[in-house]
């Protein structure tokens, strides 16, 4: 069962996607950090904006796709058991990019590339587990 889900968009410039996106949803982040902004959505989900170098630094992703400039966006993912989501995606068709393992931000977190190179990440806070 998916718990929460995070829509982050890979932008160029932090600081002016943050205004952009106060403005828009008439509202202040919930997290405002160097790497990551987030603000809260109705529903409980969240709208996280990451510099684009940031997640070319974060994960080791395929060359195509750096080539590219790197994904434009990540739908994250907030599971019961990311393991078996994650396993559930490669079996679908998604590229492996990083099996789930503890990241340094308390989750739990696994990342694949979708059939169009968008990250798809499964993931579940590490005191859950």
């Amino acid at each position: 069962m998916v718990t929460r889900a995070h829509f982050i968009l890979f932008v160029a410039d932090q600081a002016r996607s943050t205004a952009f996106y106060a403005s828009v949803l008439e509202t202040v982040p919930r997290l405002d950090v160097p790497g990551m902004t987030e603000f809260e959505l109705p529903g409980g989900a969240v709208l996280g904006l990451m510099p684009v170098d940031g997640i070319n630094r974060l994960l080791d992703l395929p060359h195509a796709v750096q080539a590219g400039g790197g994904p434009r966006s990540e739908l994250y993912l907030m599971v019961d058991r990311p393991d078996e989501w994650f396993g559930r995606a490669v079996r679908a068709g998604a590229a492996a990019i990083e099996p789930p393992v503890l990241r340094d931000w308390g989750h739990v977190a696994g990342y694949a590339l979708d059939p169009d190179g968008h990250l798809v990440a499964f993931a579940s806070d590490a005191q859950e587990l």
